[in-house]
């Protein structure tokens, strides 16, 4: 592992996609009354290290996360956000969607630029601790992983 090797590979156009994204993502997990969504596959796939139990979906994008489409049976929702104006604007968006809907949406902040960050650079005992105090009491018990 070396941080020096992380990044975009170094190709011509390295994002491609086929078909309707717009509205959707990609799932981990099944969906249920309570759910967690942010822009990139990484960040999500991070936060599910200390919150296995969570069903999770990563948009993509800023742009995509402000449209993704609530499943039936979701009554809250956590935004897992990016610190940076895209990820700002999709989550003022984003809860402006749920408010309109009567879903209950947490916005789940970052230490660092992302989840993904502050699992690589501080460690999963950090970023559980980061989680935990951000999302709401009944929810901890019910998706968070404890520590080894």
């Amino acid at each position: 592992f070396s941080e020096a090797h992380l990044g975009r590979a170094p190709i011509d156009t390295p994002r491609r996609a086929m078909g309707e994204l717009l509205g959707h993502a990609v799932r981990f997990g099944c969906c249920c009354d309570v759910m967690a969504a942010g822009e990139g596959i990484e960040t999500m796939l991070s936060q599910r290290t200390v919150l296995p139990a969570m069903p999770a979906m990563a948009a993509l994008s800023a742009a995509h996360l402000s449209a993704i489409l609530f499943p039936g049976t979701l009554r809250r929702i956590y935004i897992a956000r990016d610190n940076d104006p895209a990820g700002d604007a999709a989550v003022a968006t984003l809860i402006e969607r749920t408010n309109a809907a009567g879903i209950e949406a947490i916005v789940l902040t970052p230490q660092l630029g992302d989840f993904n960050e502050d699992l690589r650079l501080l460690g999963a005992d950090a970023l559980r601790a980061i989680l935990r105090v951000q999302l709401a009491p009944q929810d901890v018990d019910r998706f968070m992983k404890r520590a080894a």
